[in-house]
């Protein structure tokens, strides 16, 4: 009888594996993979370029090749649209470094990184925890490179504890938005088909929301779609919470956001993950 090549594994086995896997086994197999993660890093120290020089680049661009049109259409000048925009800045950085949890994802298996993370007892979400828990450290770090460039070009940080607030909701919607990445990654057959999927969700996001300029010259349609854009809540709660105004709609608002994109996305992560083939 000829030889027949055996199916895939299903993922039952997967799921009743993780089951028997303690919370105190899942934070320690988590651990583990930050700890691998970040000894890549320290690797591959060119991995951390974007992070550092994003905040720098985006923010010398915005001040000081629209700050003086914008902010004089804000009642002030330069000076006025750099307290406008650091804030809605810190809502870009959250969103835009997400895309690269899944690239490296995508990487991962390409490599064959992740065939060996699966055949090994571990917990299957503690991989994908692990991930995104690099992945906010590489936010946070950018939003430090950003504050100090913000700084450097007058930017006046009066409410510290609002600054602290702006950067655990940022982190908080940050982490949310990584698991439509990470399943991205799983699904995706190539990095690059990640990173050109991520464009075409963030640019019209980014660029359709309140982070670089205020909506109300916008056409109605637009207008409409920044109402309802998550980043654009998100930069204005932050604006509230870093240089005074209103906060609370914006900032229960962009909670629900996190909440249920994590809600809808996490679980089918973690699925698309334990049953790849």
């Amino acid at each position: 009888m000829s030889a027949v090549t055996a199916p895939a594994a299903p993922a039952a086995p997967a799921a009743r594996a993780d089951a028997r896997i303690t919370l105190r086994g899942h934070l320690r197999h988590t651990g583990a993979l930050v700890r691998r993660n970040l000894l890549w890093i320290r690797q591959d120290p060119e991995s951390m370029a974007d992070a550092l020089l994003m905040p720098v680049v985006f923010t010398l661009l915005f001040v000081f090749v629209f700050g003086g049109s914008i902010g004089q259409a804000l009642g002030g000048g330069q000076d006025q649209y750099v307290q406008y925009v650091i804030p809605g800045m810190i809502a870009m950085m959250s969103m835009t470094l997400c895309q690269g949890v899944g690239t490296g994802f995508c990487q991962d298996f390409d490599s064959g990184v992740m065939d060996r993370f699966r055949s090994l007892p571990i917990g299957r979400g503690s991989v994908l925890f692990a991930k995104i828990f690099v992945e906010l450290l590489r936010m946070l770090f950018a939003t430090a490179v950003l504050m100090v460039v913000a700084v450097a070009v007058g930017f006046e940080i009066t409410d510290w504890p609002g600054l602290l607030a702006t950067v655990a909701l940022s982190t908080a919607f940050a982490s949310s938005i990584m698991w439509v990445f990470l399943t991205l990654g799983v699904v995706m057959k190539s990095a690059q088909s990640v990173q050109a999927m991520g464009f075409l969700v963030l640019f019209p996001l980014q660029f359709g929301s309140s982070i670089f300029a205020p909506t109300t010259s916008m056409p109605g349609w637009l207008e409409a779609f920044t109402d309802y854009n998550p980043l654009s809540t998100l930069a204005d709660a932050a604006r509230g919470l870093m240089v005074g105004g209103p906060v609370a709609q914006d900032l229960w608002v962009t909670l629900g956001w996190s909440v249920a994109i994590t809600a809808v996305m996490a679980p089918v992560a973690i699925h698309k993950f334990r049953t790849k083939s």
